[in-house]
């Protein structure tokens, strides 16, 4: 079976490479635990969006995890004023599935990202 060719600049991975960076994020120790924070995030984005609304979600994101704080970041500074205003809805979520920590800071996501 021949690979599928290389996606243009800035595409999707094609199957070829899938597999070896898999690997790659799986066997490295600190790869490993930034995959494992970027699965945590989505998971916990996953749980939050039902709760926000439609057109809220729509301009929002899951941003960084690390020890100190779950970053959602905002499209603009008027959806994360927004977010602020739900931030213990968004908490008390979290929490309701065991998610206490660390706490979630809301955060403009910059230009061109």
């Amino acid at each position: 079976m021949v690979a599928p060719s290389p996606a243009p600049k800035g595409g999707a991975p094609t199957r070829a490479l899938a597999a070896p960076l898999g690997s790659a994020l799986r066997d490295n120790e600190t790869l490993a635990s930034l995959l494992a924070r970027l699965a945590e995030s989505q998971a916990r984005w996953a749980v939050v969006v039902p709760s926000l609304a439609a057109e809220l979600a729509g301009v929002a994101r899951p941003g960084p995890l690390d020890d100190k704080a779950w970053v959602i970041l905002a499209d603009h500074a008027s959806a994360a004023a927004k977010l602020r205003q739900c931030l213990p809805e968004i908490e008390g979520t979290l929490a309701a599935k065991g998610w206490l920590h660390p706490p979630v800071k809301i955060k403009v996501r910059p230009r061109g990202s």
